[in-house]
């Protein structure tokens, strides 16, 4: 590989990116070239699960975008991490592996995406897993990405789950399945007791082929066209720019925030915004940077009775016995995800599938400026989210150089609809923290305050407290109407040699968390790749 010149140049080295780098590698005749900005994953809080919370406001490894202030809450800037390293956001992330319902890719089949429809994509979603329960009709055994069952639970989790039933949801062990309908405990990327990043599951074992390369701390400035055909990219390298040439494709990987924003860099966008920037034209793509959307969650806490919560076990003395388990046996509080149980349940009128997801975690915390503080008290939060929301926002760059991050305003709460579906989810989870066996351990309701009973009072609790989900899509929406940015092959409109393969090009979110989504993205667009070549 000489004279900067690869077949396949890969920019983001994330949840999309090293998946492709693998599968586009599997031919020795291929050339590629997989671009990172940030730095090798070397961090030991990266590969331990319950490391994502020392990851959380981490300079070397996120991104930590702020976005505009949101006019549906209450005008706050609100806090967008992204990962910053190999693996991306799967090297940050909760770890909860749900794919979304199957209503959702037939949706973005009938708007005109063939090839996307739930029957389409469910072959790449099982390729790629290697399931700790074997391979069925829904999973798979043998992929790179482990997948597995949570191995601590606290039995406040359990008693979630049960509430959640008596309260007439079905238990359910897989939300993967055949329906997403219930309640249960959630399946985890992870290995063996290690964070299954798509580095160290995709990546690390495609490194030793001889035509990769894998370039990390390179910034991307922008992409190198010739006329309407995408030939490179120039890059930052040690201080100094150069170009990278692509004989074949340029794949951006970058992800919701950095995809669109790199399309703008080099000219692709909506001809006035680029204009008013002084940036050259080079393809007047109105949609790039518009759709971008994510789901928001709201908060309930409650202080519980002594010994029902992890708080006290996190905090001080206590973490050492679980850090001396996790290192001789890989279990212990070291493993937990972000949340443990997780409910899907139908809650606006006419809903025809889940339309809100509450996930459970055994702490209490707040989170502050830098990070999540745990509650002085005992101590359990539920966080509800509308799985399709109606609210979107943008991403826009704001100067032509690439290292100035780019507006984001996702308006949040801004749909009276997303506003009545926070309503219903604080009045369900209030519900279900009244149902034995979970009321039995609750003492009081700390967040929002049983003072709060009234709609007005909850929407304001909502417009307070809200914060991402951190899931991020659609700002690169694939489709075929005057607002797409990328056809059903991923390839970008009226440029050659051009695609994007990441969580922006869904027209629509997936029903649920989107790292599992992102990856099944990235296999299939590695397989249209390899197609077209």
């Amino acid at each position: 590989m000489q004279d900067n010149t690869f077949d396949y140049i890969v920019v983001g080295a994330g949840s999309a990116g090293c998946v492709l780098a693998n599968r586009l590698s599997e031919n020795p005749k291929h050339r590629v070239l997989l671009i990172e900005a940030g730095p090798k994953d070397r961090s030991p809080w990266i590969h331990i699960p319950a490391g994502f919370s020392r990851l959380f406001v981490n300079p070397t490894y996120n991104w930590g975008y702020m976005s505009s202030p949101e006019p549906g809450l209450d005008n706050r800037p609100i806090y967008s991490p992204r990962g910053k390293t190999l693996g991306g956001s799967s090297a940050i992330n909760g770890m909860m592996y749900i794919r979304g319902h199957a209503a959702d890719y037939d949706g973005w089949r009938q708007m005109g995406n063939e090839g996307w429809a739930y029957a389409d994509v469910l072959p790449y979603f099982i390729k790629s897993e290697d399931n700790s329960r074997g391979a069925d009709e829904f999973h798979g055994s043998g992929g790179e990405m482990g997948v597995s069952d949570q191995v601590e639970v606290h039995r406040i989790s359990h008693n979630f789950v049960k509430a959640a039933v008596n309260k007439g949801l079905p238990a359910t062990d897989d939300f993967n399945g055949a329906s997403q309908d219930g309640a249960g405990l959630t399946q985890v990327t992870v290995k063996n007791g290690v964070r299954e990043s798509t580095a160290r599951s995709f990546l690390r074992p495609a490194k030793k082929r001889s035509n990769l390369e894998i370039w990390t701390e390179v910034l991307t400035r922008k992409i190198v066209l010739d006329g309407k055909k995408a030939t490179g990219v120039e890059i930052s390298r040690a201080g100094q720019n150069e170009t990278v040439r692509a004989t074949k494709e340029v794949i951006l990987s970058a992800g919701t925030y950095n995809s669109p924003q790199l399309l703008q860099l080099s000219g692709i966008g909506a001809g006035d915004h680029l204009q008013s920037l002084g940036i050259p034209v080079a393809h007047d793509l109105k949609g790039v940077g518009e759709n971008m959307h994510d789901h928001t969650y709201v908060n309930m806490v409650y202080e519980t009775t002594r010994g029902q919560s992890s708080n006290a076990d996190i905090k001080g003395l206590g973490i050492l016995a679980h850090v001396f388990k996790y290192i001789t046996q890989r279990k212990g509080l070291l493993t937990i995800p972000t949340s443990q149980a997780c409910a899907f349940l139908r809650a606006l009128p006419g809903a025809d599938r889940p339309d809100l997801q509450v996930a459970f975690r055994p702490v209490s915390f707040e989170l502050g400026p830098n990070g999540a503080k745990l509650s002085d008290y005992p101590g359990v939060t539920a966080s509800c989210c509308r799985l399709r929301p109606q609210s979107r926002g943008h991403v826009r760059i704001t100067s032509t150089d690439p290292h100035t991050a780019p507006e984001i305003l996702h308006n949040y709460l801004v749909d009276q609809t997303d506003q009545q579906a926070a309503l219903l989810g604080l009045r369900w989870m209030r519900e279900v923290f009244g149902t034995p066996p979970l009321k039995q351990l609750c003492r009081q309701e700390m967040l929002p305050g049983i003072d709060r009973q009234s709609d007005e009072e909850l929407l304001v609790h909502a417009r307070e407290n809200s914060n991402p989900v951190y899931h991020p899509v659609g700002s690169c929406k694939m489709g075929h109407d005057d607002m797409a940015v990328v056809d059903d092959q991923l390839r970008v409109h009226g440029i050659g040699g051009l695609r994007v393969i990441d969580a922006s090009i869904m027209p629509v979110i997936s029903s649920g968390n989107t790292n599992g989504p992102t990856i099944m993205i990235a296999e299939k667009g590695a397989d249209l790749v390899k197609a077209a070549a």
